[in-house]
């Protein structure tokens, strides 16, 4: 699926991270920092961020631990990124809006990929297919932990639990494996220390954002 033209004004920008990492507050606290300065964002999340993909959304992070077979679930997740980009993500890129995601392909990478042990050769054709060459253009990676992590989690209240009742382990390699790729493209993520306080995060992030994009 082609991208349309992207304003030169835009951004996109994610969060990623293991279970707990506080990706949604500092999504909101950026937000805030943005709306200050002038600069119209809106705040979307994967799996989700348009009608349709939502209601997939139910389907994946709800229900029994084996609900899907790994292969389908990665299919899901593809299927909601179809319609979050075409719906949200790149109307919003097109208006000259920034984009702020809670959680973007990177996930599917790993949760899919490193966790459950999908082939990356099968997600990145996928991703070619559905999302072709557009890429975030900044990606935090929150990085604390897992049983810190899950913990805070799992003092949530709700139903959206499937992903964290899944094993020790499977977070321990969700979190390695997110480390490893922003080893590998440190151009394009950066890793977050998620144990500091959520002040000092924020500061942190709106540090990097005001460099790297020149915001005022």
């Amino acid at each position: 699926m082609a991208k349309k033209n992207i304003a030169p004004t835009s951004k996109f920008i994610t969060f990623e991270g293991g279970e707990g990492a506080g990706k949604s507050t500092q999504i909101a606290l950026l937000e805030s920092f943005l709306r200050d300065r002038g600069v119209n964002s809106i705040v979307t999340r994967e799996p989700g961020g348009s009608p349709n993909a939502e209601l997939i959304r139910t389907l994946l992070v709800s229900g029994a631990s084996n609900r899907w077979e790994p292969e389908a679930e990665v299919l899901l997740h593809f299927a909601a990124r179809h319609v979050h980009l075409k719906n949200t993500i790149w109307p919003a890129l097109e208006r000259g809006s920034w984009v702020l995601s809670d959680r973007f392909a990177d996930s599917t990478m790993v949760y899919q990929g490193d966790g459950l042990g999908v082939s990356k050769a099968t997600i990145e054709f996928l991703y070619r297919f559905v999302v072709g060459d557009f890429v975030p253009d900044l990606t935090f990676i929150l990085d604390l932990p897992v049983n810190i992590g899950l913990a805070r989690a799992r003092a949530r209240s709700g139903d959206e639990d499937r992903y964290e009742s899944l094993d020790y382990a499977f977070h321990e390699r969700v979190r390695n494996g997110f480390l490893s790729i922003a080893e590998a493209a440190p151009s394009r993520y950066v890793i977050i220390d998620g144990e500091k306080g959520i002040d000092e995060v924020n500061e942190m992030i709106e540090n990097l954002i005001v460099q790297r994009f020149d915001v005022e």
